[in-house]
């Protein structure tokens, strides 16, 4: 038993040796971990932030001014005042998100206390910003028309007060979500890709029958590349988690970082099981990367990190249970958002040791078959 502890310590080693030697994937590995979680979590803005918006002023009244001066920074852009048959030139070319048309006889209207309807053109494809765009436009119009007409803001008094307290995420700090969720993501990925690559690399460099005449068996070999790769992609995530999110972003991480790293080490036997499997069924890199994004897209997606399982159809929820990714993301957001303990996360960790078994016999089965392949 110790000399076959041995030999899956010294491949292993072997592994990480390569993988620190092939400059390109350890760039791949390091900017993963960095630059792409960075962006991730900054480039794509899920607040209201400069939104470009114009103004179509018919009425040019009073009311009308105030409404078109309504609208600044941070979350709009100084309005654009526009004549109406440039809306629909200007929302082609993407210069406006929101344009706002505001029909003339407005004021007059406001005051007889009659109805009026007032235009907003909106950009769906910045989806996220106009769903929310949408919502502070109503907002501000209102606010302005009741300040007009009564000389209050506020709208009236309902007979039951709202209180929202906002837990874990006080000022719905997007990048917050976004940028811990980009290394839970890539910790997936990365330990598939990794482990697979790893074995098609023996494939094709003949390496492979190298290690096969000597006298180790099919589950060292495996074994070694499941803790050589698994122990590079976690301590990426670890740096990540550390010099990235709490470093760069400031993001407060509210659970233990060790129990969110031992429930990513568990993760990890399931994902690099995974990546060797999908090692034995491609016969090259390309077929590989294929498999992987056939592999990858609906875990991910379906995971809970995207969208939540609550929206999702109940056979797609009962179905994404059997997926290690499922329950990876129920955990780490309960640990790094809601500072959940090991009592509260259990079955998660549980399930997903179930199914890194599952995944690890599977894999095996399969190496052990493309050995015998080989062999003959």
């Amino acid at each position: 038993m110790s000399s076959k502890l041995a030999n899956i310590r010294r491949l292993g080693i072997k592994e990480i040796r390569s993988f620190l030697h092939d400059r390109a994937l350890l760039i791949f590995v390091l900017a993963a971990f960095t630059i792409i979680v960075y962006s991730a979590a900054t480039a794509a803005s899920r607040e209201l932030h400069n939104a470009p918006i114009a103004i179509v002023d018919e009425d040019q009244s009073q009311l009308s001014l105030r409404v078109a001066n309504a609208f600044y920074p941070p979350h709009f852009k100084e309005p654009e005042l526009i004549s109406y048959a440039d809306v629909d030139a200007g929302m082609d070319e993407g210069r406006y998100t929101f344009v706002v048309v505001i029909p003339s006889g407005l004021q007059k209207d406001v005051m007889a206390g009659a109805s009026s309807d007032m235009q907003v053109n909106i950009d769906a494809t910045a989806m996220t910003q106009a769903f929310i765009g949408a919502t502070y436009i109503r907002s501000i119009v209102t606010a302005e028309v009741n300040e007009f007409v009564s000389g209050r803001r506020d709208e009236a008094a309902l007979p039951i007060e709202q209180n929202v307290r906002v837990m874990f995420n006080p000022n719905l700090t997007g990048y917050w979500f976004g940028g811990v969720m980009e290394i839970i993501s890539q910790i997936t990925l990365l330990s598939i890709i990794l482990t697979g690559a790893a074995l098609i690399r023996e494939k094709e460099h003949g390496t492979l029958e190298h290690l096969l005449v000597m006298p180790l068996s099919p589950l060292e070999i495996m074994a070694a590349k499941v803790w050589s790769n698994g122990l590079v992609v976690l301590l990426g995530a670890a740096m990540s988690l550390y010099v990235v999110i709490q470093g760069v972003l400031d993001v407060p991480i509210a659970g233990s970082v060790p129990l969110f790293l031992l429930g990513v080490a568990l993760h990890l036997f399931s994902t690099t099981s995974m990546g060797i499997f999908l090692g034995t069924v491609a016969r090259s890199m390309p077929q590989l990367g294929l498999l992987i994004i056939l592999v990858i897209l609906p875990m991910q997606l379906l995971s809970g990190g995207i969208t939540p399982r609550e929206s999702m159809p109940d056979i797609v929820q009962y179905i994404m249970l059997a997926a290690p990714t499922t329950h990876f993301v129920s955990f780490a957001q309960a640990i790094i958002y809601r500072s959940a303990g090991f009592s509260a996360v259990w079955p998660q960790f549980l399930a997903i040791t179930v199914i890194g078994l599952a995944l690890f016999l599977a894999a095996l089965g399969r190496f052990r078959k493309m050995v015998e392949t080989t062999q003959s």
